[in-house]
């Protein structure tokens, strides 16, 4: 019988290779997050008659959406590499969907953020195009979760139930914290907006981490287990923050745990990004779950 094999590969080398991207890309899952949360968050302010918020709020999503095509072009290298992902739109491919919908939105939030902020187009049609960029900002913010997810970094890929919540609530937090930062008088809607986010993040990745078991360690160790234990600090002390903002206590604290939950927010992209580096650089995180399903009989022994 031959011995199961030391959780390791060939020499010790990794099995994968780590994702190519640039430090770009984390800032992008921070920026499209912050536009897509954004344009939701300006949309229920219009209805509510916060008009404030909503201005404050689409100026954020437009800023967001400004941003975040340059910087998968500067990842891409060659402008022209982003303008190719649309001459095909491809439901099964997460990178297809969101280079749409980022372009979608970013045309919807140009005419809506026009309209409020010069005057431009009429009426009636900004506010469409409000109310439409609002119903894709879910699918902004979170696309990219799904397209780490479908990649075979291991960290990503087994944490792939929850990452759509996570990114999910560091939007929130980043579109909350924006928002009750410049908009103060009308801020208790973005305030409880980041509150929510915040927890939202937590859970979900407490969650994965739980779940996924020895995958999840890069997120406890290295340069990620630094991240980690900023990110839990900035969004806790934020949300804390605000609540007690909410609670009566000064502007001043509202003001701080803004601040708070915007860099936690962003900590936690860079969070991910580096752990999914680090699970693949360590072979282990992908040879043992593979054998597990192998033993389960998931996985056929071809591909194990």
């Amino acid at each position: 019988m031959v011995p199961a094999a030391e959780p390791r590969s060939y020499y010790g080398r990794p099995v994968i290779k780590e994702p190519i991207w640039t430090p770009e890309i984390p800032v992008y899952f921070f920026t499209g997050g912050l536009a897509g949360a954004s344009a939701g968050l300006a949309f229920v302010a219009r209805l509510s008659g916060r008009k404030k918020l909503a201005r404050v709020a689409t100026g954020n999503a437009f800023a967001g959406v400004a941003v975040s095509p340059l910087l998968l072009i500067s990842d891409l290298g060659v402008p022209k590499r982003f303008l190719n992902m649309l001459r095909v739109f491809k439901v099964t491919s997460p990178m297809s969907v969101g280079s749409w919908i980022i372009t979608v939105e970013g045309g919807l939030l140009v005419v809506t953020a026009a309209h409020e902020f010069l005057g431009w187009f009429p009426k009636p049609l900004a506010r469409l195009f409000e109310a439409i960029a609002a119903l894709l900002g879910m699918p902004l913010a979170t696309y990219t979760a799904a397209l780490i997810a479908n990649t075979s970094v291991p960290v990503w890929h087994e944490g792939r139930r929850e990452l759509a919540f996570a990114f999910a609530g560091g939007s929130a937090m980043a579109a909350g914290g924006a928002a009750a930062l410049l908009a103060s008088d009308q801020a208790s809607p973005a305030r409880r907006l980041a509150i929510i986010g915040a927890v939202t993040e937590g859970v979900a990745m407490e969650y994965s981490k739980r779940r996924m078991g020895m995958v999840a360690e890069p997120y406890s160790t290295g340069v990620a287990g630094k991240l980690e234990k900023a990110t839990m600090a900035f969004a806790g002390g934020g949300a804390a923050a605000l609540l007690a903002a909410e609670a009566g206590r000064s502007r001043g604290i509202g003001r701080l745990g803004s601040a708070l939950v915007l860099v936690g927010s962003m900590l936690g992209r860079w969070m991910v990004f580096t752990a999914g580096k680090q699970s693949a650089a360590a072979p282990q995180y992908t040879i043992e779950p593979q054998r597990e399903r192998r033993e389960k009989g998931t996985l056929p022994s071809s591909t194990a």
